[in-house]
């Protein structure tokens, strides 16, 4: 079963946790998930499954738009609502004139201090392990991209937001700095992932919808379109001679392609059975090989 199902994660749920359940309800082994998102996040998780666990690689520095709430007042040790407070609640109304000159601080690329407790290594050690331990954690500055932060709204002590930003940003952090800043303090109340990569929340199923949709038709009428995949790829179909090079690791030759560098090579509408690069000139070498199922022709004759 090779496919990519975009689920709607639930708040209260770990990646992970979305995985294992995946994985009992298919009866699938092989699944993993592209960007994690935190328990307290709800919205687009994309699930990779069989060979297209291999495609992963192609979403490590994938853009993410997100929607949520900051709230103002005092701060917590997660930076989220999950965490204890570090201090005392203030009372604050800040405007959303005040609030949209502060985010244009956010804009660009940053340098970013990210939370004591998320997945960030220390010497090989995850920061969240030691601050749940109460031991020492010296996380360094890294060098994020936020592409757009617009504040929608303000009500009391809350503001609505809406951020489109790179791989590695942590908005739990811009809230606790925002609160910082403010002098305040501030945490992120709440988080939806409204898009990853080419994947959007119109795209998601609930696991409700999954558990359901598994008794009355194929898992397969759940997955994203393969055709959908990777969109800055050029795409091409291979005849079932070619097909055959390709599963067998062959370099072939693609006479519409001699400009990209990369191309999405598919048997049929929906196998997606290779990315292949370009050797020179019209040549490509399949350099990740997904299968997909055989043509017909090649499995009667037993390759």
């Amino acid at each position: 079963m090779n496919g990519v199902l975009i689920i709607d994660k639930p708040a209260g749920l770990t990646s992970h946790d979305v995985v294992s359940r995946v994985r009992r309800v298919l009866g699938q082994r092989s699944v993993g998930h592209l960007g994690t998102l935190d328990p307290l996040a709800t919205g687009v998780l994309p699930l990779v499954l069989g060979n297209l666990t291999r495609l992963a690689q192609f979403y490590t520095r994938a853009e993410k738009t997100y929607q949520g709430v900051i709230r103002f007042g005092f701060a917590t040790n997660t930076y989220d609502a999950e965490g204890e407070p570090t201090g005392a609640a203030q009372e604050v109304k800040p405007s959303l004139e005040e609030l949209r000159k502060l985010v244009a601080g956010f804009v660009g690329v940053i340098e970013q201090l990210p939370p004591p407790f998320s997945a960030k290594k220390i010497h090989g050690v995850p920061a969240y392990k030691l601050a749940r331990k109460h031991k020492p954690v010296e996380l360094k500055p890294v060098q994020v991209e936020v592409k757009e932060f617009e504040i929608l709204g303000v009500e009391d002590a809350r503001a609505r937001f809406r951020a489109r930003v790179g791989s590695g940003t942590y908005l739990r952090s811009v809230a606790h700095e925002m609160g910082q800043q403010l002098g305040c303090g501030g945490h992120l109340e709440s988080l939806r992932r409204t898009a990853m990569a080419e994947f959007e929340i119109g795209d998601a199923h609930t696991l409700g919808e999954v558990e359901a949709g598994i008794e009355k038709f194929p898992a397969s009428e759940l997955f994203f379109h393969p055709r959908k995949l990777l969109p800055e790829l050029p795409s091409v179909t291979a005849t079932e001679d070619v097909a055959a090079s390709i599963r067998t690791g062959r370099a072939v030759n693609l006479p519409d392609m001699s400009r990209a560098r990369q191309v999405k090579v598919y048997y049929g509408q929906k196998d997606l059975i290779a990315i292949a690069t370009r050797i020179a000139g019209t040549l490509f070498h399949p350099k990740l090989v997904l299968g997909g199922e055989a043509p017909s022709s090649e499995r009667r004759r037993g390759r």
